[in-house]
């Protein structure tokens, strides 16, 4: 331990040895960011001889009002990043006076280099990036406050401010742990006080202090990572539909998902609405891709197509502004959808099917095996023809019916040792075997993405929407 005398500053000085004055022995100091004598003020060094460190500041007379003192080693190279010595930062207002153990050593054996400031304004231009960490007096006092008075840590908390990326080190005067450890609780990484301050003491905390700011750091990332997904699940789950059937004489089934990892909402979109005069509108669609614009893009669409029903329109009328929509909304030209509406009778017995781009829909009936409705009539995809008509073919339904809407992700998985595609006639087989086991509803979707899902041999990579509607006499 070196002893402290009245001053506070930190600025190494010893005697050079044999009873002569101490003397300074300059060495070239590479920066990895150089900082302008203008801005910096004249630099002084610390060499490295076989017995220790020996050098003495500049008397105050010839000190310019800004001090920039740094240590390298002796070689006087630049580390290339990874192995590069660690940088501090020291923030103090008289860099003159008492003397600290010189020699810093990091980790791995090298000198741990360092600078000094008189106050907040030159330690902002010092603050480059090769700066590891802050060693902050405590009694420096806070611009605009008059020692500090109105906050004993104002002083701290603008550091903060200025370097809220950086390892903050907060020094105070023998017997003050009750401000040191306040600066911890204000923000520092740790407190050190100035009669127990040595080397190899100051030398871990700057460690120390590195280590918990990058821990720190990555906590708060991965905090504030999860409160993004939080919120991002929260959005898409409302942006889910709400079917709209008050009064339908009809069950309603779902199964939604998404093709990218954690998420709830894909490139598919599903709704069913039930306008005044009875009639029951579903549909199902799908925007190519299955990213986050192709999710907005077909929330887009879902509620354009609610709007619009609800408002009256029907068949061609209705898909061809839904495809204006889809021009206007879409970020690349290249960007369709496919769609499949059914419009069911107030009576339920028949329905109009319009496809664009899209597969037809499944139909269960008692005493028939599935089957998938006509799709002569399909027209050409949302976004790819201008001016295009997609015609609206009217089907018989019965008096008890099933209909099953589903998009191409559920069909395109793999289907057995083959390698095939799954396909509509994969899922024909599929549905028919599930029916026969009797099961229906969500059960019967639950089951169909599922056993789609093992037969591809692991998750599907495109969205699937399966959507089924039930109508018992």
């Amino acid at each position: 331990m070196v002893p402290v005398g009245g001053a506070r500053s930190l600025v190494p000085t010893t005697p050079s040895g044999g009873g002569k004055e101490p003397r300074t022995m300059p060495v070239p100091v590479p920066r990895q960011r150089a900082i302008p004598a203008a801005e910096s003020g004249q630099a002084q060094t610390v060499s490295h001889g076989a017995a220790g460190p020996a050098a003495a500041p500049a008397p105050h007379g010839e000190a310019t009002k800004d001090t920039t003192v740094e240590k390298d080693s002796r070689s006087g190279g630049h580390h290339a990043h990874g192995s590069a010595p660690l940088t501090l930062l020291l923030i103090e207002d008289d860099p003159g006076g008492s003397p600290i153990v010189p020699e810093l050593i990091d980790s791995s054996g090298k000198p741990i280099r360092i600078r000094t400031a008189r106050n907040l304004t030159e330690a902002g231009r010092l603050l480059t990036d090769d700066v590891h960490c802050i060693l902050l007096d405590l009694a420096l006092p806070a611009p605009g406050r008059a020692g500090g008075a109105d906050d004993e840590l104002a002083v701290l908390k603008q550091v903060l401010e200025l370097a809220p990326r950086h390892a903050v080190l907060a020094l105070t005067a023998s017997g003050d742990a009750e401000r040191g450890a306040e600066a911890v609780r204000v923000g520092a990484q740790d407190y050190l006080l100035r009669d127990e301050l040595d080397g190899p003491l100051l030398s871990r905390a700057i460690r120390y202090a590195v280590e918990r700011k990058r821990s720190d750091s990555a906590e708060r990332r991965l905090a504030e990572g999860k409160l993004r997904a939080q919120e991002n699940r929260r959005l898409e789950r409302g942006l889910l539909p709400t079917p709209l059937l008050d009064g339908a004489a009809l069950r309603f089934a779902a199964r939604y998902r998404p093709g990218r990892s954690r998420a709830l909402l894909g490139g598919d979109f599903y709704d069913a609405v039930r306008t005044p005069d009875g009639t029951v509108h579903a549909m199902i669609g799908d925007v190519c891709g299955h990213g986050p614009d192709e999710a907005a893009l077909g929330v887009e669409l879902r509620i354009a197509w609610r709007a619009l029903t609800l408002a009256g329109l029907c068949g061609d009328e209705l898909l061809n502004t839904l495809q204006q929509v889809l021009e206007h909304e879409r970020a690349d030209d290249e960007i369709f959808a496919t769609l499949c509406t059914v419009d069911i009778a107030p009576d339920g017995r028949r329905a109009g099917l319009c496809l664009a781009g899209h597969p037809a829909p499944l139909v269960i009936t008692p005493g028939r095996p599935a089957r998938l409705l006509p799709y002569e009539n399909n027209g050409p995809a949302l976004g790819l023809l201008p001016g295009a008509r997609w015609p609206r073919t009217q089907v018989e339904l019965g008096a008890e019916w099933s209909l099953m809407l589903y998009t191409d992700g559920l069909i395109e998985g793999r289907g057995g040792v083959d390698g095939e595609r799954l396909g509509q006639d994969g899922m024909l087989e599929m549905v028919r075997r599930q029916l026969d086991q009797g099961l229906r509803g969500e059960e019967l979707l639950r089951e169909a993405v599922n056993e789609a899902r093992e037969l591809n041999g692991g998750d599907l990579t495109d969205d699937v929407a399966v959507v089924l509607l039930d109508r018992q006499p």
